[in-house]
């Protein structure tokens, strides 16, 4: 018999404490290599793959997609003896090795994802089972249609750096290719009651991404009721939608446990990204003095300037925005104003005044709002701000934001214009002294050179902690930003 070994769930994000495992990238019989990513979870800051610290044969996955897992339980069993790679370790043949997940890492610190365990191989998944191999079927779960819990709609999720008619981009799994197995005889065209079998017990799990699994769990449907019609037999949203809204084929059953409905109440669990921001927001709506201020600025040469820049080749294949522009006047006037740029130390009671801006972009995504945010920021041109802002974007709307991109924040902006909304009071990111909301850029009336003239106008709204920026610091940032979106030449004086 060969020699086993459990991998246990690490910290992949810097003290967090438990993670949900959204899908299992391998099965029982599969054969692992060192660094094949054996599944994805969730954790509160992110969703990111875990990658095998062993090679062998999984012999037993532990736990179920779907569940929540402590920090330290083990997940998955690899033998690693026999015919297979010997594993990956550190000498004793008892941990995993250095640079690798639960491994040793500079500093007598434990790795965990985040600048470790890089991904080498691809998984190799084993065929499906058929039909006749397949365990019995139960009643489908009944639809809840038109409902909806993201921050936005179901086939389009806001995200508040992108312009409101973004789409929304796959997300992919390391070098993962899915293929279409032979499924479907499996499925009559009466779409027959079935029910979901535990993965690594021998059953084919439905292929879908892991925004689509919620959206289905969020609409009561049963993707194993499902035939893909993306690549590969892919569950799409345009699918688990299209079952939503069509008139129940099996009888009604109890929702899933991710939405209990009784009487048109429905009940969703808090957890993952959405519970951690929950619990940030109270506790800095509850400990940093907020203070609101707003101005309302002629953002009409700021638009002009826009449409002059994004024809320019340095800016070719990244989005010129009026959030670029917003995000540079607020860099200009940081470092006018370094004060602003700072965070307080409660067990030190000094305030931090930070060397670099970091600067955060606030985005809701399918698992809920997140900040990710550049690094140095007042260092990039306005083009390679632009790139980043571009990237960070798409990053995060595919929902692969790593947790390193949303720590270390100093200050940050939430673009509500998007959603046509002109201001709002903005809670500050924990950690940070201010935060800016940018509003609609609407066409208003407005006194310019001394006539009434129609205008391109925005407001925006500043709020700050009140320990650390005074009202004069405070008005003195927000005038200072909203002058040089009024007049972006006065950026040569800064």
């Amino acid at each position: 018999m060969g020699e086993l070994r459990q991998f246990k769930l690490p910290d992949v994000g810097e003290g967090l404490t438990d993670g949900e495992i959204l899908q299992w990238l391998v099965a029982v019989g599969d054969t692992v290599t060192v660094n094949q990513p054996l599944c994805e979870v969730e954790t509160a800051k992110a969703a990111v793959e875990l990658p095998s610290p062993y090679a062998g044969t999984v012999t037993e996955l532990l736990h179920e997609a779907g569940t929540t897992v402590d920090v330290g339980t083990p997940i998955i069993t690899i033998d690693v003896g026999g015919d297979a790679p010997a594993p990956a370790s550190s000498g004793d043949g008892a941990e995993p090795a250095a640079g690798l997940i639960g491994g040793a890492a500079p500093g007598g610190r434990t790795a965990v994802l985040v600048g470790y365990g890089p991904r080498t191989t691809e998984a190799r998944r084993r065929p499906r089972r058929t039909a006749s191999e397949a365990a019995p079927s139960a009643p489908a779960a009944a639809a809840v249609p038109g409902a909806d819990y993201g921050s936005g709609g179901a086939e389009r999720p806001p995200l508040l750096a992108t312009a409101p008619d973004a789409t929304v981009k796959p997300m992919r799994h390391g070098g993962l290719e899915v293929g279409r197995q032979a499924e479907a005889h499996a499925r009559t065209e009466a779409a027959a009651p079935s029910r979901p079998v535990s993965p690594g017990r021998g059953s084919a799990r439905p292929l879908a991404k892991p925004p689509v699994r919620k959206l289905a769990r969020d609409l009561g449907v049963d993707l194993t009721a499902l035939t893909g019609s993306g690549a590969g037999g892919v569950i799409t949203r345009e699918d688990v939608t299209a079952a939503a809204s069509a008139p129940a084929v099996a009888p009604a059953a109890p929702a899933p446990a991710a939405v209990a409905a009784t009487g048109g109440e429905q009940r969703i669990p808090v957890k993952g990204v959405r519970k951690a921001t929950a619990a940030a927001m109270v506790a800095s709506a509850f400990t940093a003095p907020h203070v609101t201020e707003f101005l309302t600025v002629d953002v009409t040469r700021m638009m002009k300037l826009r449409s002059r820049v994004a024809a320019r080749p340095e800016f070719a294949g990244v989005k010129v925005s009026p959030l670029l522009f917003v995000a540079r006047a607020l860099l200009l006037a940081a470092r006018r104003h370094p004060m602003v740029n700072s965070s307080w130390d409660e067990a030190a009671q000094e305030i931090v005044v930070h060397g670099q801006v970091n600067l955060g972009i606030a985005a809701a995504t399918p698992r809920g709002l997140v900040v990710p945010n550049v690094k140095d920021a007042g260092r990039l041109s306005l083009a390679e701000l632009a790139g980043a802002l571009t990237e960070l974007t798409e990053t995060a709307r595919a929902g692969r934001t790593a947790p390193a991109d949303m720590a270390g924040g100093t200050i940050t902006i939430t673009n509500v214009g998007v959603f046509g909304v002109d201001t709002g009071t903005p809670i500050l990111n924990p950690g940070e002294s201010a935060i800016l909301a940018f509003g609609a850029v609407r066409e208003m009336p407005w006194v310019h050179k001394g006539r009434i003239a129609v205008r391109q106008v925005t407001q925006l709204a500043l709020s700050f902690d009140h320990r650390i920026i005074d009202g004069e610091l405070g008005s003195r940032f927000l005038a200072d930003v909203g002058a040089l979106l009024s007049d972006p030449g006065l950026a040569l004086t800064f």
